[in-house]
């Protein structure tokens, strides 16, 4: 049962948006789960500890909204789901806003638009574009199933069969891009923040080839019905405003690198 105090954090918060503030949530705990695998959105660092664009986010959202966060790790696989059964009240890793998904969750506002890349070993001279890479059949790709990644990968650059076996799942982002380093497969397909964390983290291991293949919006994620999607887009609007996104995006994407 929903308490008093709570109810009346709620009042006050539909309040502040109606009246153009920001909500005060009371101190709110909400517990945020993520995957910790999708650099420079969230990781672990060289120090064990966790990081990342959406952290940062997730602390300002809290801190302006007067709530307190939680956090909760799980498999990209089983957060949607998770999620859609309010195991938890927010989902974050990099989750494209797509229309079969706001079927069993509900999205906030987008905070980030993201171009798709094709990511290659550095010495990759065998293909250069998708239509290539298409074209021999000897070359594999490395997705994980379920993500944007892994649909762009079936519909724009190969034959639009799911179950095509030159596609190799895996369980994290991470372990695609490990394979890509040791010649399992040839491809990566991510989206151009990774990415370009990635190859510049890389050395000359790793590039990015190719036209971009489109453009996704990410989103969190929450139960259908949550409560706390107006409130936290109250937030994203106040923080895209003021210049905070942009001041995320210059340090986790241009100043951060990754490994050090």
């Amino acid at each position: 049962m929903k308490t008093l105090a709570f109810l009346a954090a709620t009042l006050c918060a539909t309040t502040a948006l109606a009246d153009g503030h920001l909500p005060d949530l009371g101190g709110r705990e909400i517990v945020v789960v993520t995957e910790n695998a999708y650099p420079p959105l969230q990781f672990i660092d060289g120090n064990g500890d966790a990081v990342g664009w959406e952290y940062d986010a997730m602390a300002e959202i809290a801190d302006r909204l007067n709530a307190t966060v939680v956090y909760e790790n799980i498999s990209w696989d089983a957060m949607i789901p998770a999620v859609s059964e309010g195991q938890f009240d927010l989902g974050m890793t990099g989750i494209t806003i797509r229309e079969d998904r706001m079927e069993v969750v509900d999205f906030s506002d987008k905070y980030m638009t993201s171009e798709m890349v094709m990511m290659v070993r550095g010495d990759e001279d065998r293909f250069a574009d998708a239509a290539s890479f298409a074209a021999d059949e000897d070359l594999l790709m490395a997705a994980q199933p379920g993500t944007t990644p892994f649909y762009v990968g079936v519909y724009d650059v190969l034959d639009g069969d799911e179950a095509n076996p030159r596609i190799k799942l895996m369980e994290t982002f991470g372990a695609t891009v490990q394979a890509l380093r040791t010649g399992d497969v040839d491809l990566v397909l991510t989206d151009g923040t990774a990415g370009n964390g990635y190859v510049e983290a890389s050395d000359g291991g790793l590039k990015i080839v190719g036209d971009k293949l489109g453009t996704e919006d990410f989103g969190f994620i929450f139960p259908k019905g949550s409560d706390l999607v107006a409130p936290i887009n109250a937030a994203i609007a106040d923080m895209t405003a003021d210049g905070t996104i942009d001041a995320l995006n210059t340090r986790w994407f241009l100043e951060y690198k990754l490994g050090e």
